[in-house]
């Protein structure tokens, strides 16, 4: 790359496109296809994998990036997408069960046989208050993670006095913290609901984000790290699950794809709209409360949705 908008059509659109198609939204609905039981708990397990792989690659490549370049740790991701990643799906992955001469874990027969996609099923969706609800939330939820962290965290630490490798730590231990926090999100559906842990989880995020721009020392800040990690996906197991019981499980992949869009939405505002709070303030301070606000009317909303 070499202009602006090369980095745009790339990143922003190419690799935007590819990390929107093996995000949850696919996990979710092969998740929904091969468990009838602790879907939950699978749930759970998948999004700590995508912690697991924060905590591990984002010390690796901020080390990459900075002894050999940004273009060298890109390189590793796609040696490693195509070398590891990609043979494994091809040999491993099945669409159903069936496929594989199995049924979902949990199901009967009769289960198996009613799970028949509905043609439209956005247009009962949309018509349903809940949709909305969950969408809306959902969307805090993309303006108050990924849009809002990594995009700015690192920044916002340089501006205080932090090393980067101090930063890069801090994205790690979120990963390691959420790996436990995400399992223990989906337990919690399984046995007590998605709905009150969910407004736990977004009740317990504003309250960090809050606080985070008074963070100013090492120790705080990885203190900070294990309270935010421990809510990062945790909100992932819970919204997915909701979509299934109040949509349908044959239906995941479509309407939880665009809550997940709603999600995205938020986070590209939070990204643009965290800069531009920046550079009017000069700080990130009032993009992180703003934030923490937009946090508890999410709480709000998950409050009123119906299981």
């Amino acid at each position: 790359m070499q202009q602006p908008w090369q980095l745009y059509l790339l990143w922003g659109v190419v690799i935007g496109a590819g990390s929107g198609g093996t995000s949850m939204i696919m996990g979710s609905a092969v998740v929904n296809r091969w468990f009838h039981k602790r879907r939950g708990l699978a749930l759970g397990i998948l999004g700590a994998a995508f912690s697991s792989g924060q905590l591990i690659f984002t010390p690796v490549l901020m080390k990459l990036n900075i002894l050999e370049g940004w273009r060298t740790s890109t390189l590793f991701i796609v040696v490693l997408l195509a070398l590891v990643v990609l043979p494994l799906v091809i040999w491993l992955m099945a669409d159903t069960p069936s496929i594989k001469g199995m049924r979902p874990y949990g199901a009967n027969g009769h289960t198996e046989k009613s799970l028949s996609p509905d043609p439209n099923p956005m247009r009962k969706a949309m018509a349903n208050p809940q949709f909305w609800l969950l969408a809306l939330s959902f969307g805090i939820c993309g303006l108050t993670t990924s849009g809002l962290f990594q995009t700015h965290l690192i920044t916002h630490g340089i501006e205080h006095g932090f090393p980067e490798m101090t930063m890069a730590v801090s994205l790690g231990l979120m990963g390691a913290t959420d790996v436990f926090g995400t399992i223990l999100s989906g337990w919690l559906c399984d046995r007590v609901g998605k709905r009150w842990p969910l407004a736990i989880y977004y009740l317990l995020r504003g309250a960090t984000l809050l606080l985070l721009p008074y963070v100013e020392s090492t120790g705080q800040l990885m203190a900070f790290s294990v309270v935010y990690g421990l809510n990062w996906l945790s909100t992932i197991p819970a919204t997915s699950a909701l979509t299934a019981d109040l949509f349908g499980k044959q239906n995941v992949g479509v309407v939880f794809g665009w809550i997940c869009f709603a999600h995205q939405v938020g986070a590209a505002i939070a990204s643009y709209g965290a800069g531009y709070l920046h550079q009017m303030a000069g700080n990130y301070t009032l993009a992180f409360m703003v934030s923490g606000l937009f946090a508890f009317v999410a709480t709000g909303l998950v409050v009123l949705i119906r299981e």
